[in-house]
């Protein structure tokens, strides 16, 4: 059975026509399962535990990024797949990095069930699908355990399994999120790229990493704040995930 968990967001009016166009193609394409609708009283975590007891066989999420954030930290090492149809053009980034159109071009592909085993992110005890992110201001990166980066100057600090926003990319370096290194990515004011500086290459490959900054949280896929210290590395836990053809990898 399809369990679809519809984020809070999607009950406006606005969405009504749209809903009621992927509900039918769901129809269509004999998709029909139980729809689940988020709101203040609901717990994510309990909601999705709960259905997957019960024999869910896939676990879609309705709505955007933050949506996907949530239900991707409450199935993380479920065998169970993960499917996606995203409402609206903002904050739909990973939808688009792993090839998944809007709502009825997403029901489409949740139909082809193109299943794949993807890496995740885990920084402390949550995790996530593209990346981690946090302002260089203030920002202290230990690196492996074996030194130690502070960048001075303003800028973002990005940590990638998932590339969702086309970050620019040198010659044979790859985002790849099935193959159990994350990438880390600096952006100063002065440069794209600090480590383009020091190492002749735009994206630096690690296992595991810590980041220390006492005034700002770690943005996980653009919706979870995590504050810092954390230890970010590959996550033991995988997920099954369905994606399209056009993928970023």
């Amino acid at each position: 059975m399809h369990v679809y968990i519809y984020d809070s967001y999607v009950n406006q009016k606005k969405y009504d026509k749209i809903l009621a166009s992927i509900e039918t193609r769901i129809t269509d394409l004999g998709l029909n399962g139980k729809i689940c609708r988020l709101g203040l009283m609901k717990n994510i975590v309990s909601l999705v535990d709960t259905e997957l007891k019960r024999g869910a066989k896939t676990i879609v999420a309705v709505g955007n990024d933050s949506t996907v954030s949530q239900v991707i930290n409450s199935m993380a090492g479920s065998s169970v797949p993960l499917g996606i149809i995203p409402m609206g053009k903002d904050n739909n980034l990973i939808a688009a990095g792993l090839g998944i159109g809007l709502e009825e071009e997403a029901c489409d592909i949740l139909s082809a069930r193109r299943i794949t085993k993807l890496n995740l992110g885990q920084a402390n005890n949550l995790y996530f699908l593209a990346k981690a992110a946090i302002t260089n201001k203030g920002t202290v990166v230990e690196i492996d355990k074996n030194y130690s980066i502070e960048i001075m100057g303003p800028g973002e600090i990005n940590i990638i399994n998932l590339n969702i926003n086309n970050e620019p990319l040198p010659e044979k370096i790859k985002i790849d999120p099935q193959d159990g290194i994350l990438e880390l990515f600096i952006k100063t004011k002065d440069s794209k790229s600090f480590f383009k500086k020091i190492t002749g290459q735009s994206v630096f490959p690690f296992k595991t990493l810590t980041i220390l900054n006492e005034s700002h949280p770690i943005i996980l896929d653009n919706s979870i704040k995590v504050p810092a210290p954390a230890e970010i590395s590959i996550a033991k836990q995988k997920l099954n995930v369905i994606v399209g053809k056009g993928r970023s990898f």
